[in-house]
């Protein structure tokens, strides 16, 4: 992409003086331009940057991108330790979700990579999970399917933010989020939560472990969509 200057007299100044030129000309009508503001050059800037971001991280060997995979496993576990928890349910509230959300956005499909590292390094012995936690038998607990569930739908996200140019929109990519949170988090997440309980009511299920998040999820979907619509570029990268 080329880079865009922005030197003031070359490129304002002196046009607008050859069109005011053209304008004296009888009969010769010259629609002038548009005034640049610093508010256009700040914006451009800013897709700019963004632009760049994407195309250099998908032109990354494998080994930086296994590094930046690491990088968001991490700050995943750094935000599942800011949690708290509801009267009468064993899942927390965490900011997991966030997280996981915008991986895909930032990742594309390695964002599934990294969140398969931060579930199976946690797995291992790595204190990641919320509480500083880990083992094997964290995923067998209240919250292990949702753990499951993130890796699923960070990739889902991914996948489809590197193939379809629609998902880059505003609406695109909250639609994504919306499925990807609703279905692809909670399926998975319930599923291990209901074995858990041994066999609850499914409105006992649902009141433990899913309604009560539906608020801060809907605040979090529409956060990071806003960010993900903000730093998207508006075309695919080759």
């Amino acid at each position: 992409m080329t880079e865009i200057m922005y030197d003031y007299h070359t490129y304002i100044l002196k046009p607008l003086q050859n069109i005011n030129k053209l304008s004296t000309i009888p009969g010769l009508k010259v629609d002038k331009p548009r005034r640049v503001s610093t508010m256009d050059i700040t914006i451009n800037r800013y897709r700019e940057i963004w632009y760049n971001f994407y195309r250099w991280q998908h032109e990354l060997n494998t080994i930086y991108k296994f590094s930046l995979a690491i990088s968001f496993a991490l700050l995943t576990g750094l935000l599942a330790q800011f949690r708290f928890y509801l009267p009468l349910s064993p899942v927390p509230i965490t900011g997991q979700t966030f997280a996981v959300l915008l991986a895909g956005v930032l990742l594309g499909r390695w964002g599934g990579v990294s969140l398969g590292l931060y579930v199976g390094l946690g797995a291992m012995g790595i204190p990641w999970f919320a509480s500083i936690s880990s083992g094997l038998y964290y995923l067998l607990g209240p919250t292990g399917g949702y753990l499951i569930g993130f890796i699923f739908a960070s990739f889902f996200l991914g996948y489809m933010i590197d193939k379809h140019l629609w998902s880059h929109s505003f609406h695109g990519i909250l639609g994504l989020m919306f499925l990807a949170n609703f279905l692809l988090i909670y399926i998975p997440g319930l599923i291990v939560l209901y074995l858990w309980t041994g066999g609850t009511s499914i409105v006992s299920l649902l009141t433990i472990g899913l309604l009560p998040f539906i608020p801060g999820d809907i605040t979090k979907i529409i956060a990071a969509s806003t960010i993900a619509y903000s730093i998207l570029p508006r075309e695919m990268i080759e």
